[in-house]
């Protein structure tokens, strides 16, 4: 009997939550496109606008401004090109791919330190200096997971009178997020990286921001007519669901376990990237000295374990991660992989992959006095 593959890539996606699962089926047996006012389309209505109320409370938000996307890539580009209208973006160098793609060649860069993190004198020193038509800072790292301090950032931004966005896609449901307590202009999360189906996303918008978006996508009126086209009725449906049953909590109880995989790994040669900041309780960034890391993520899966080499939006592909780089990590962003644990892993997943790093380390990692 074949064993069961061990999933830790949580932060490509989300395994479905059953809760999900359940509200997608219950969708699609309903009958009806929301924009119709027949009964048939007041039933599908009312599950569109019950999915909006319930992920607009979650996350601190008003119903009246969440504005439904077909994902993250799609919510970034709406917040970033509907805000900034054309006008210069500063960024920090450590984005998303679909952040820094929607900023744009012209865009300002914020640097890292060591551990991920921005410098909050050198976003004022840049303020100080222009006043950019958006900054957009993610909440999360998608590769080590390091959490920046988006309050303070929505502090400064604020005082200098420029909108500030908020990536929220992988710190939603592992950190406690609240919209309006953050401060900023506009958010964005993604239903998969919840547990919910891909397909599905939503930019929150404090009422001014939803005044002055400017839609990318226009249609049949839909959201207000801030973006066009028929809802993806069950994918909402089930990114309510998510939404409602992660939990911050719940995904603090991964730590321990994510913490006794970096000291095993770093006991057989691994290096720990961003590990002295606050992080996500479910990633880790491993790099070994050495190894490449499309070699390490073969070896792994080989042994039934699944993991990942820096975001997985880059169709497959393996190369030096533009994140760590950032981060001054050298040939090591060539090295690492990133280990995310999902919202189901049990301890049992952290000690299989205990036991596969430690046999991979053990064979391809260089010996200590030849580094």
């Amino acid at each position: 009997m074949a064993r069961a593959r061990v999933y830790l890539d949580a932060n490509a996606t989300e395994p479905l939550r059953p809760e999900a699962r359940a509200a997608v089926m219950a969708a699609l047996d309903t009958l009806g496109n929301p924009s119709s006012i027949h009964g048939d389309g007041r039933a599908a209505r009312k599950i569109l606008e019950d999915a909006r109320e319930a992920i607009a409370s979650r996350f601190g938000g008003s119903s009246r401004n969440l504005v439904f996307t077909s994902g993250g890539t799609e919510a970034n580009a709406i917040a970033i090109h509907g805000l900034a209208r054309g006008g210069r973006v500063l960024r920090g160098a450590t984005e998303h791919a679909a952040v820094i793609a929607a900023a744009g060649e012209t865009a300002g860069v914020l640097p890292v330190d060591g551990q991920g993190q921005i410098s909050l004198d050198a976003l004022a020193s840049a303020l100080a200096a222009e006043k950019p038509a958006l900054v957009s800072v993610m909440l999360a790292n998608n590769e080590t997971g390091a959490v920046q301090p988006v309050a303070d950032i929505a502090r400064l931004c604020r005082d200098a009178g420029v909108p500030f966005h908020v990536d929220a896609v992988q710190g939603a449901g592992r950190l406690s997020v609240d919209f309006a307590a953050i401060g900023a202009d506009c958010l964005t999360l993604s239903a998969h990286k919840l547990g919910g189906p891909p397909g599905a996303g939503a930019v929150l918008l404090t009422s001014d921001a939803a005044d002055r978006l400017q839609p990318l996508t226009l249609g049949g009126g839909q959201e207000r007519g801030r973006r066009g086209g028929t809802h993806a009725l069950p994918n909402i449906a089930g990114f309510a669901a998510a939404a409602i049953a992660c939990q911050p909590e719940a995904a603090a109880r991964l730590a321990p376990w994510r913490d006794a995989m970096e000291a095993a790994a770093v006991a057989a040669g691994a290096i720990v990237i961003g590990g002295g900041t606050a992080r996500l309780p479910n990633t880790t960034c491993l790099a070994l000295p050495g190894v490449r890391a499309e070699s390490q993520v073969i070896a792994l899966d080989l042994a039934g374990i699944s993991v990942s080499a820096g975001a997985a939006c880059s169709s497959g592909k393996v190369a030096r991660s533009h994140v760590l780089e950032a981060m001054g990590a050298g040939d090591l962003s060539a090295q690492a992989i990133r280990v995310s644990l999902p919202w189901n892993a049990t301890e049992a997943d952290a000690l299989a992959f205990i036991a596969a790093y430690q046999a991979m380390a053990a064979r391809m990692a260089r010996p200590a006095d030849a580094a």
